[in-house]
């Protein structure tokens, strides 16, 4: 499975995208959003690096089991996790509706506010509505053995 995040704002303090799974066409998913770009990296504060990353399970920790509370196990098999990020680590795709909500992880959502005017702090709505409908097949390729990668691309930035 292939998936992308076109990145296509980013703002003071919050960078809005869209997910797309691409393994055939151009399937939207949800929206997006993550913190800022910056060009020296602010530990909490700055999104990943536009590249192309491996996700697979992450089976332990504190988001794990507060997904498994959440959820149940039958639905949560292990938290979506972002691999081999240069300089980051456990960076996650998961729920949330700001940039308080994350540092430097993937949030998902079925809203969107833009964050050039107002709230620059960013805002997706329906998170936890995105969040169950993209995670299961995700888990399920990854569950059955098959790879998953994320492709960040920057449409925000000169």
């Amino acid at each position: 499975m292939k998936l992308e995040v076109l990145r296509v704002s980013s703002q003071k303090d919050s960078t809005n995208g869209l997910l797309f799974d691409v393994t055939t066409g151009r399937k939207f998913l949800c929206f997006t959003l993550e913190d800022e770009y910056r060009d020296n990296k602010v530990s909490g504060e700055t999104r990943i690096p536009a590249g192309t990353y491996n996700v697979t399970l992450r089976t332990e920790g504190g988001f794990n089991q507060r997904y498994n509370d959440k959820f149940g196990s039958d639905f949560n098999k292990g938290m979506l996790w972002v691999r081999d990020v240069p300089g980051f680590e456990y960076i996650l795709i998961h729920i949330g509706n700001t940039d308080e909500n994350t540092e430097g992880c993937l949030l998902v959502g079925d809203s969107q506010n833009q964050n050039i005017t107002q709230n620059k702090d960013g805002f997706i709505g329906a998170s936890t509505n995105a969040y169950k409908r993209i995670y299961p097949p995700i888990a399920d390729v990854l569950e059955r053995g098959g790879t998953v990668e994320i492709s960040y691309i920057d449409y925000d930035t000169v």
